[in-house]
């Protein structure tokens, strides 16, 4: 059986990938912080759907804490290490920026020490569409520059992959740095768009529409996003011998590091997304009209031809689909209290 070592266990999206390993067979040490920057208990609720067993070791701890992670690879020896414990949130940045400072490049430095000392088959680690910044060239694609980020955040996430380059080049660490867009899905962040948009319907609140509504994200289905990280594990870059890379691979020519976006391939106009949480809730939204949020960008869009070239794979949930799932999930843990395995 071989492990997993996941970051951010209790968060949104490490707890539907440990789900999924788990499903397929891997053993999984689980490590969280269980920080309160949103509800504990809704982390609490995510972790009791995971089947408690030899297979699946859940730890609480800060990824940054010197020492933490170190232990971890010694005593577990990972095969795998996916790295998605950060401070998240693009306009949470603004507030707290020593917070991301903390948990995403000092953790990251912990997760590529301790990689260092014991080295796995793949480390896999998370970064954002948000690295793209004030890039106006759409899709985005891995090859373009990408050096203007518009938040302290993405800068944060920009740095991790830079840090993470320098090991696999000087360590001959296999490194996959992905780049989500728009994740979204059941157990979802209650500080994202979907979340917040939802119960402000349901309720009969006001909503906070940005740039008037004008923007367009790349949302990307929970699952789709899972099963993309899933299959780049056994996508393991090797440095070229030559320094020649492929046209369109991202692969460095001096390291085995690559940089992958996982994405839908398909913006959707935020008043589109709207208007697909206004069909599954069965209410008009109320809409209050707001400027463009400082550190946003107007429109994100992935090229995942990379994705499909070494996986076989792209995520193809449409809006209607995924915003349907996250509604019935909603309503039941909601509405009725008890937890539902829907997604």
């Amino acid at each position: 059986m071989q492990t997993v070592l996941v970051t951010g266990s209790a968060g949104f999206i490490g707890f539907h990938l440990c789900r999924r390993l788990l499903k397929d067979g891997f053993r999984v040490i689980g490590l969280d912080a269980m920080t309160d920057y949103y509800d504990v208990a809704l982390k609490e609720a995510r972790l009791a759907q995971l089947p408690r067993s030899n297979a699946f070791v859940q730890i609480t701890g800060q990824v940054e804490d010197e020492g933490l992670v170190m232990r971890l690879f010694q005593e577990h020896r990972p095969d795998y290490v996916i790295h998605l414990a950060a401070q998240a949130g693009v306009r949470y940045s603004i507030d707290n920026p020593r917070s991301y400072l903390e948990s995403n490049i000092c953790g990251s430095f912990e997760i590529l020490e301790a990689g260092r000392a014991y080295p796995p088959r793949h480390m896999l680690l998370a970064s954002t569409s948000s690295a793209y910044g004030a890039n106006t060239a759409m899709p985005y694609r891995e090859t373009d520059k990408a050096d203007h980020q518009m938040s302290f955040y993405a800068a944060t996430k920009k740095a991790t992959e830079s840090m993470a380059h320098s090991y696999a080049h000087l360590f001959d660490l296999p490194v996959t740095m992905f780049r989500f867009f728009t994740v979204y899905g059941p157990w979802g962040r209650p500080d994202m768009a979907l979340f917040k948009f939802t119960k402000a319907i349901l309720n009969g609140d006001p909503i906070d529409v940005y740039n008037h509504g004008d923007m367009k994200r790349d949302f990307t289905y929970i699952d789709d996003l899972v099963t993309g990280i899933r299959l780049l594990m056994d996508a393991v870059p090797q440095r070229p011998e030559d320094g020649v890379v492929p046209e369109g691979d991202s692969l460095s020519p001096v390291a085995p590091f690559r940089v992958v976006n996982i994405g839908n391939s398909e913006p959707v106009q935020l008043t589109d997304f709207i208007a697909a949480i206004e069909t599954a809730t069965g209410r008009e939204a109320i809409r209050n009209l707001m400027p463009m949020q400082p550190g946003d960008v107007p429109a994100t869009w992935a090229d995942a031809a990379l994705l499909l070239k070494l996986t076989g794979f792209v995520p193809s949930t449409d809006v209607g689909t995924g915003v349907a799932h996250f509604m019935r999930w909603y309503q039941d843990h909601y509405d009725t209290g008890k937890p539902s395995s829907d997604g």
